[in-house]
């Protein structure tokens, strides 16, 4: 990336002068937006969005991919620093092959949109890529739903176009970001779950046409049937649409045996053939509790820490309510066997627990931990003695 910034760029990265764009019409320009559709690296998963700016003026030739979705995996704490919205992403320039050759060695396909854009607006974007190229301005605070490499390339078109972009509205298709999440990870359980124990409340609610843009396919769409309004005419802000590179064939790679869901299945099976046991002998599994603690407190510390996170999606998450760190609070009473009010307010929890997933969705598997967990309350509450 730095070799191409160098060796590339440079007189694409200066500025020019006022006089010089009144007269260069850029007749032999192209701007167009980028749609790669997803391969199974989990970085890939909801497809990427880059700008393609192509100048073949003789003695000038530039082609370039813009790409707004540089990261280094490398850095300290990149994962921590993602989870909490802490993930610095950039905008790298690459040439144009080199951008593509990724997505031809996955087999994923590449849509190329050719914007339908004056002179003069196709040399302002030319100056505001100039100018977010700067290293100052280059690293931005990355947002998975609300600033990604998608929202960063609209809103940079946006700025350049003089009028106004008007999109056709889909008021018959409002899903959730949860719901959009689950459509881009269907083959990805364990992933889906994960997203789903960490979406909050607020991710379950309707989005708007520009929420839903996140998604490089929905911009792609949105794109294609926009207009753009100037001095009272319209004209379409796609030129032309084109494949770059065609679908390839992809290799999914295989997950994990068993579901998040049979994972859950199995544990509810288990539980309830000790809780059998359990009534016949009328003594309570001592393991099986700290067992259960154990993973719900486990839990509820991770829900504890997004607490601090930047997401605006994750701060009022319902399934805080059954996984707490309460259980660790408690947990030497009841190994000690001190009588405590633990199961009680556990019991009252999973109760509260199972009513607000008629308001949140929950994570794959997690649902049947309230059961587990009644089904120790009512033994620790009713039953003598500890096995």
């Amino acid at each position: 990336m730095t070799l191409f910034f160098i060796v590339t760029v440079p007189a694409f990265a200066q500025p020019a002068a006022a006089d010089s764009i009144a007269n260069d019409p850029m007749d032999s320009v192209e701007v167009s937006l980028l749609t790669c559709q997803p391969h199974d690296e989990v970085y890939s998963l909801y497809g990427h969005t880059a700008l393609r700016f192509r100048d073949l003026r003789r003695g000038k030739s530039i082609d370039a991919a813009f790409n707004y979705g540089v990261f280094d995996f490398k850095k300290p704490h990149f994962i921590l620093r993602f989870v909490f919205g802490l993930t610095d992403y950039e905008l790298g320039a690459y040439p144009y092959e080199a951008f593509l050759e990724e997505y031809r060695h996955f087999g994923s396909m590449v849509t190329e949109q050719v914007l339908n854009l004056t002179s003069a607006e196709k040399q302002r974007l030319r100056l505001l890529l100039s100018e977010n190229l700067k290293p100052e301005n280059s690293v931005y605070r990355y947002n998975y739903f609300y600033n990604n490499c998608t929202t960063k390339a609209r809103d940079i078109i946006e700025q350049c176009i003089d009028g106004t972009v008007e999109y056709v509205g889909r008021e018959d298709y409002t899903p959730s970001y949860r719901e959009m999440v689950h459509q881009m990870t269907k083959d990805h359980p364990w992933m889906q779950a994960g997203n789903d124990l960490l979406l909050g409340i607020k991710a379950d609610c309707p989005t708007d046409r520009r929420e839903q843009e996140f998604l490089p396919n929905n911009l792609m769409y949105d794109f294609d049937h926009a207009q753009i309004y100037t001095n009272g005419r319209y004209r379409p802000l796609v030129r032309e649409r084109r494949i770059a590179v065609p679908a390839g064939v992809q290799v999914v790679q295989s997950g994990l045996p068993l579901s998040p869901w049979g994972c859950g299945l199995i544990l509810l099976v288990f539980c309830v053939l000790l809780f059998v046991v359990e009534w016949r002998r009328q003594r309570v599994f001592l393991a099986l509790d700290v067992a259960l603690m154990t993973i719900a407190g486990a839990i509820g510390i991770v829900l504890t820490c997004m607490l601090f996170s930047q997401h605006p999606t994750v701060s009022l998450n319902l399934q805080f309510i059954l996984c707490n760190p309460l259980p660790w609070f408690y947990l030497w009473p009841v190994v000690r066997r001190r009588s405590t009010h633990y199961w009680h307010l556990t019991a009252i929890l999973s109760v509260l627990f199972l009513v607000g997933a008629i308001f949140q969705h929950y994570a794959s598997g997690l649902l049947v931990l309230a059961p587990c967990l009644l089904l120790q309350c009512y033994a620790n509450l009713r039953l003598k003695g500890h096995k």
